[in-house]
Order: C-alpha cells, then sequence, then structure tokens
C-alpha cells in the first residue's frame, strides 16, 4: 500500500491536496489482482456498467462526414438547474471505445450526480452511424475534437467544459490542449492511462505476453470496426492487406498512416504522441497513470517536463494496469479512477479561480 507519486508544481500540488483529497489517500490495490496485466484483465471482464440513458445527436462536418455526440443533459440537476450554465463534461473514450464502455459510464455517475451533464464524443465510425466519407479518426487530427467543442460552446456559450480523455481519447485531448492553447474552449483537462509515447507504446505492447493478452485483441477490434465501413474505406486502402494486421502497429501502418497522409507510421507516432508538445497547453491538466501500465511504460512517462510545467499535473500509482485501478475484494464498483475523476471535475467546476492562479493561469489567458 503506497501513496502515489504527485509529480507537479508546488502550487498546483497544495490546490490538489485541498479539493482532491484522494491525491494523499495511499492506494490499495485488489489483493488478488497482483500486476498492471491482471489488473487490466480482471477490469474489463468484473467491471460494472450504470445504467444509462442517452440522447443521441449526430453532427456534420466540413467534409461531408458526421459525427455521433452521446448526451447525458441531467436535466433535474438540483446543483445547476439552469441548463445554460450548467458545466459540461466532455468525455473521450480510448482506441476502440465509445460511450458503452464502463470507464465512461462509471465516469457519467460521477459528473452527474455531482450536478454537471455530460457529452461523449464517439470517433468516427464508433458510434454506431454510418461513415459517409473514407475518413475515421487517430490521435493526431485533433479536427473533429475542435469541432465537437466548438458545436458545444455554440449550444451553451455560459456553460464551462472540462475535457476527459481515457487511453487514446487522451493522446487526442492533449494533442488537441496543445494546438489550441489558450483558445480551447475548455477550463481544464483530466486523462486518464495515456500512452505518452506511441512508439514506445508500441514496444511495450509488442513484447510477446503484451500481444497475447492485448495486443492482437485490440488489432481484431481495429480490424472489425473499419470491416463494418469496407464499401467507403476500400476506395482509399488495401483493405485486404489492412485485415491482415497482427498489431496495432502494422495497422496503423497500412491503415490509419496513409489515411491521414503520413509518410510513415514512425512520423504518425511522432506526431501523436503527446510528450513532445505538452509545454505548449495553457490550461489545467491533471492526469493518472500507473507505473505497472503494460500500454505507457514507466520509462515513457515525461515527468522532468511535467516537473517543469506550472498547469500540469502527474498522479502516477505504483500499480493499477490500463484503466483499471482496481480496489476491494470484488472490485466491480467505482474505484480510486473514478474518485479522482469525481473529485477534479468538481474542483475545476467549483474552484476555477483558484485553479487557474495554481496553475499560473491569468485570467486574460483563460479559454
Amino acid at each position: 500500500m503506497k501513496t502515489p507519486a504527485l509529480v507537479s508544481s508546488q502550487a498546483f500540488s497544495a490546490f490538489l491536496h485541498k479539493h482532491c483529497p484522494v491525491v494523499a489517500e495511499p492506494f490499495s490495490p485488489t489483493p488478488w489482482c497482483w500486476g498492471g496485466r491482471l489488473q487490466t484483465l480482471v477490469c474489463a471482464v468484473l467491471k460494472s456498467r450504470p445504467p444509462v440513458n442517452y440522447r443521441n445527436e449526430l453532427i456534420s462536418t466540413v467534409d461531408g462526414g458526421q459525427i455521433s455526440l452521446d448526451w447525458m443533459d441531467n436535466k433535474d440537476s438540483a446543483t445547476y438547474p439552469e441548463s445554460s450554465t450548467r458545466p459540461t463534461v466532455l468525455i473521450l473514450p480510448g482506441l476502440i471505445g465509445n460511450s458503452k464502455q464502463s470507464y465512461v459510464l462509471h465516469a457519467l455517475n460521477q459528473a452527474t450526480r455531482r450536478g454537471y451533464r455530460c457529452v461523449v464524443f464517439n470517433n468516427r465510425g464508433l458510434g454506431g452511424e454510418e461513415l459517409l466519407t473514407p475518413v475515421t479518426y487517430c490521435a493526431a487530427d485533433t479536427s473533429d475534437l475542435e469541432h465537437v467543442v466548438h458545436h458545444i460552446k455554440g449550444l451553451y456559450p455560459s456553460a464551462p467544459v472540462l475535457g476527459a480523455g481515457v487511453s487514446l481519447g487522451g493522446m487526442l485531448l492533449l494533442n488537441y490542449l496543445a494546438r489550441k492553447r489558450s483558445d480551447s474552449g475548455m477550463v481544464a483537462g483530466f486523462t486518464i492511462s495515456i500512452p505518452w509515447n506511441a512508439l514506445k507504446s508500441a514496444a511495450s505492447m509488442e513484447e510477446p505476453l503484451n500481444w497475447l493478452l492485448f495486443n492482437r485483441y485490440l488489432t481484431a477490434g481495429l480490424c472489425s470496426s473499419v470491416t463494418r465501413h469496407r464499401k467507403v474505406l476500400e476506395k482509399v486502402v488495401d483493405f485486404d492487406h489492412v485485415l491482415k494486421a497482427q498489431t496495432i502497429r502494422e495497422f496503423d501502418e497500412r491503415f490509419t498512416s496513409l489515411l491521414f497522409g503520413y509518410e510513415s507510421c514512425t512520423d504518425y507516432y511522432f506526431d501523436a504522441s503527446p510528450d513532445n508538445k505538452l509545454h505548449n497547453t495553457a490550461v489545467p491538466i491533471l492526469c493518472l497513470n500507473a507505473a505497472d501500465d503494460p500500454f505507457s511504460p514507466q520509462h515513457a512517462l515525461p515527468l522532468t517536463t511535467i516537473q517543469s510545467l506550472p498547469n500540469v499535473a502527474l498522479l502516477l500509482t505504483a500499480c493499477g494496469g490500463h484503466i483499471a485501478f482496481l480496489q476491494g475484494l470484488f472490485p466491480r464498483g467505482e474505484s480510486y479512477m473514478e474518485r479522482l475523476f469525481g473529485q477534479f471535475v468538481q474542483a475545476a467546476f467549483e474552484h476555477p479561480k483558484d485553479l487557474r492562479k495554481a496553475c499560473g493561469i491569468k485570467d486574460e489567458q483563460r479559454s
């Protein structure tokens, strides 16, 4: 049982200790669930799925495509009865995830019971909608996310927005915040189990045991997700060659990097990695990672960079795996990551001035 390491500036650390007390608590993982691989596998099998009734919205993109958004409006919010000012949490799922993932449902539960509105940004082709153009998604292309944020701010210009990204969704969020800087339309960002360096993550995932347990499953999921849209996508890629991919890297070489105009997968992975552009972000960001995450190896964590930035904090647990952080003997309900998410979201929305001050952000810089 160890207290997680909090890598941040002194001021940001003080804010988190005051408003997010879970950061100072020892993290005690499920005793029979040892190691990051087992945490990750058990979470995928055991985690409960709280019931949610979404309101779906399809929005058009400038290239003729469409994006599926799943809303939890929280109209019965006692804390924020007025819809126009009700804070909004924008959730970005992982690699092949959507609004039905257990981690998304638990995040919604945390946010809505505090009175906030939530919207899940399903990447193109993953939200049950038809793919109208031969364009899907990748961690480096932030244009769809920018379109979604602009849409949300257009609907509720007086409501603050916080972005929460999980795994690849976290990469996308950080890349967006780095590109938009103080013009992101968000008051803060939160990430869980983000692969900081795509090349190092790919190498870790190609270790024999990680390939057997995770990589081949995710690669099959990627192939399945694009097969549904084969008629549209086979116009721009060698589809049969894509479906023979055995690793995520092979899929990205044959599909993702070609679709988004990269000369090589290495170029795409460099562009997708948030570790080399984190210094461009201009809003408060809290990141949660586990040292034993097979998707994001500890040696890839940009600890020195984060330590030098006033607006970014990394909470690092010794164990917890990938999007797991399981606690208790029978870990089906909310766990460490959900509690941290809930506390930080509340802190960001209820104490925005204190948060900006702690992160060295002047009012004229705010999004």
